[in-house]
């Protein structure tokens, strides 16, 4: 019923959930329950239309998530949130636009602290996760200033939030070969796709500030792969060039 990767408003959620929209109440605060559901809609990197901003963000693939003002570990509400059921997360990073569906989520730790401090995985959901990559690329990394500092590129390209804004841009079509996931393999493809970061590394400082519609394209994994043959990477419009050197010679 919800795909992870897709975007929902809280209206879209509970019209699929069978349940007229309240317009307000505990469905537009950040935590709510439904049956034996939880349900959490939070804003990463940004703050909510209340003005709190609770410092949410993804570690890799993982959420670490704030509750509201003054939550903490023994609160009921939290209790139930980690006593079992499911766990739904829904974020976003701009406050007046829908909300990217996370997945299932369980929870990694917790700290006792307020507002309480949950990390939380998605690796345990069988759903489609357009977000969690193989490692079948090997991490790019360059070395500055005689060791000093390592940069790798996949930090920024398994961002979720990063990815969810570049294809919310660009598509999940491949930007050098166009190949489409989900037209070739249907349902099981949809939403899949690598995502491949511009910039040189050599240019990427310690102030560095990724701008996922600018710094970010989709490309198919076979593409990526080639992308990466070479130090510097090459550029799509290069790779795209070989590519199709190599088939009007054939």
């Amino acid at each position: 019923m919800l795909n992870a990767g897709a975007t929902y408003t809280r209206a879209q959620v509970l019209h699929l959930l069978g349940l007229a929209d309240p317009g307000g109440g505990a469905w537009y605060t950040g935590l709510t329950r439904h049956n034996d559901d939880h349900y959490i809609f939070c804003g990463v990197g940004v703050a909510g239309r209340t003005g709190h901003d609770y410092a949410n963000h993804f570690d890799g693939p993982d959420l670490v998530w704030h509750g509201r003002t003054g939550s903490a570990k023994d609160q009921p509400s939290i209790k139930a949130l980690l006593a079992g059921g499911t766990v739904h997360v829904f974020f976003r990073d701009d406050n007046r636009a829908p909300f990217t569906y996370a997945g299932k989520a369980r929870p990694l730790s917790v700290k006792d602290v307020v507002p309480v401090e949950i990390r939380w995985s998605f690796r345990l959901d069988d759903g489609p996760h357009p977000e969690f990559l193989p490692d079948e690329v090997e991490d790019a990394t360059t070395v500055i200033e005689g060791a000093k500092r390592t940069v790798t590129v996949n930090i920024y390209e398994r961002d979720p939030s990063a990815r969810a804004r570049c294809l919310t841009r660009w598509g999940t079509r491949c930007s050098v070969c166009s190949f489409d996931f989900a037209k070739e393999y249907g349902d099981i493809g949809d939403g899949y796709i690598h995502v491949h970061h511009l910039r040189p590394l050599a240019e990427i400082g310690n102030e560095y500030v990724l701008d996922p519609e600018n710094d970010l394209r989709p490309v198919c994994p076979n593409c990526h792969a080639m992308l990466h043959r070479t130090r510097p990477a090459l550029s799509l419009e290069e790779l795209a060039a070989r590519r199709h050197s190599v088939k009007g010679s054939i």
